[in-house]
């Protein structure tokens, strides 16, 4: 159910976001999602004091209660009814005639790429419980901490760097991104510049999630000027979907490269921390990595236009790879995400 409603208000944004003047696009985008990162904002703090206080009862009753309380504000939202409906089949050949466009398949293939090789350390956790000993209430302040810096991401954005080139907001927050990562070894070796490991990684994580937040806005708004008018919603889902299946592959990937090398708990015990250091090189790396293919995005919305008017732009063969690649990286993700339920280890991590 809340699929559903997530998309219908995606879809919603989406279509009032392209009756904005062209000076403006953009701006009811990022109010949108500035009000959605605020609420989580504040429903971590809370809900970890509600759970501390009260128990996992309340958390759940608050779950169910607070979404169902918003209901009769539906019949507040104006609506055209009676409209003329294409369509299953008119739907779905629009849509492929969209994937087909260049100024489709070009930018949203660096998304795909960008995101799948945000390949994290999934040791992490791991490490600053075993090693650093940070208790559940630590990890859930770094959880808070990260909500707030994505928030503060999101209004940077909306306030600073709206106007900026696409590919420069890519390069210089892929690059501080990278930096980030890197300080990481300097807390698994223990080089903390006199700070006490908990504000160290404060630090490298909430930072990482506010560079998270400044690049999260130019990606959803390129995806409302792709989506064609009268099918915003399963265009706008469907590049949505690409994206996120693109960050679960990457969250599967992660879970195979703890097998490369020995990151187990036994091993942080013993004080062996040269996989760790090595695991988060590399995942480094591969991150950074992302922005050798910063060419294939527009400039600006002007570029994207421009590409969009090109009747030369379409190919088949694009549109098919497109849809290709989403379909088998959630089938992927999913096979993924079942084994490590029903056979944990199975990558030959511990």
């Amino acid at each position: 159910g809340f699929w559903f409603a997530d998309v219908m208000g995606d879809s919603i944004v989406a279509e009032k976001a392209k009756l904005e003047p062209e000076s403006s696009r953009g701006h009811l985008q990022s109010t949108c999602y500035a009000c959605r990162f605020f609420g989580l904002m504040i429903a971590a703090p809370l809900s970890t004091v509600i759970y501390s206080t009260y128990g996992p009862n309340a958390v759940v009753v608050l779950m169910a209660g607070l979404p169902a309380s918003i209901v009769p504000l539906v019949y507040l939202l104006k609506e055209t009814k009676d409209v003329p409906v294409a369509s299953t089949r008119e739907q779905c050949g629009e849509i492929w005639n969209t994937v087909c466009s260049r100024a489709v398949w070009q930018p949203m293939g660096f998304v795909y790429l960008y995101n799948v090789l945000q390949v994290g350390n999934a040791a992490w956790k791991q490490f600053l419980k075993t090693v650093l000993g940070f208790t559940s209430n630590q990890l859930n302040t770094l959880l808070i901490v990260a909500y707030v810096l994505l928030w503060l991401g999101i209004m940077a954005y909306k306030k600073f760097f709206i106007k900026w080139s696409w590919r420069t907001v890519y390069v210089s927050t892929t690059l501080l991104n990278g930096l980030f990562s890197a300080l990481q070894i300097l807390l698994i070796q223990g080089i903390t510049f006199g700070l006490s490991p908990f504000l160290f990684a404060l630090g490298d994580d909430a930072f990482a999630d506010f560079i998270g937040g400044i690049q999260f806005l130019p990606t959803t708004i390129m995806m409302v000027h792709l989506c064609p008018a009268g099918s915003e919603g399963a265009s706008y889902a469907m590049f949505t979907t690409m994206s996120n299946s693109a960050y679960t592959l990457a969250t599967a990937f992660s879970t195979l490269l703890l097998g490369v090398w020995d990151v187990s708990k036994e091993a942080m015990e013993r004080g062996d921390l040269r996989g760790m250091i090595n695991l988060t090189a590399l995942t480094t790396v591969i991150q950074v990595s992302g922005v050798l293919f910063v060419g294939l995005l527009p400039r600006t919305k002007e570029d994207l236009a421009n590409l969009h008017a090109d009747p030369m732009s379409g190919s088949r063969i694009g549109g098919f790879i497109f849809l290709f690649v989403t379909l088998s990286s959630v089938v992927y993700s999913l096979v993924v995400g079942v084994l490590n339920i029903i056979k944990p280890g199975w990558a030959g991590e511990s």
